[in-house]
């Protein structure tokens, strides 16, 4: 009696497997669909009538070495910045304190290829027309240069202001601007 009754043998423990068709329909969504994250994925498997997890579909894409959205197609991050650390300056005040207590302001332009270091002015009171007349003066001093920088990468400072931009877009620079 005890042997009809016992399930030991037949017991599975664990989460059942995911069928194989899932797992290749997961894969070809993902390969037809670069931009696709595994939570897009699970949700077209819901409209389709596939009852499965978002992590069951996360750990199918890892399992196949396929890459998160963001990294699945195009350079990554580093790669990014390498190719178009030729074409990148930056701009941004750094605070000076003297002996005697005073702050000052200086305005500093950084190439992102060459890693010089352009300070172009020190003032107790940065302005917008201040800023907008050391850039002139940045735009100058780079002469041939200027042509192949394509990005001006600075925060939303109220001293910058509209001025500052226009300087760098006569060159054809595209002005980013960064969170503060």
């Amino acid at each position: 009696m005890a042997r009809k009754w016992d399930h030991t043998a037949r017991r599975r423990t664990g989460r059942p497997p995911t069928r194989a068709a899932i797992k290749s329909l997961v894969v070809r969504l993902a390969r037809e669909n670069p931009r696709w994250g595994h939570r897009r994925i699970q949700g077209e498997l819901a409209r389709l009538g596939h009852r499965i997890a978002h992590s069951t579909v996360w750990q199918i894409l890892h399992d196949a070495g396929i890459d998160p959205v963001p990294r699945r197609c195009g350079p990554s991050w580093r790669e990014f910045l390498t190719a178009q650390a030729q074409g990148i300056i930056a701009a941004d005040f750094l605070h000076l304190d003297t002996v005697l207590g005073k702050r000052l302001y200086a305005l500093a332009f950084l190439e992102h290829a060459t890693r010089r270091l352009h300070i172009t002015g020190v003032t107790a009171h940065p302005t917008q027309a201040w800023t907008t007349q050391q850039a002139r003066n940045l735009a100058a001093d780079l002469g041939h240069r200027t042509p192949s920088l394509r990005f001006l990468i600075r925060d939303r400072d109220g001293k910058y202001g509209e001025a500052f931009d226009t300087v760098f877009q006569a060159d054809d620079l595209h002005v980013l601007r960064s969170a503060p």
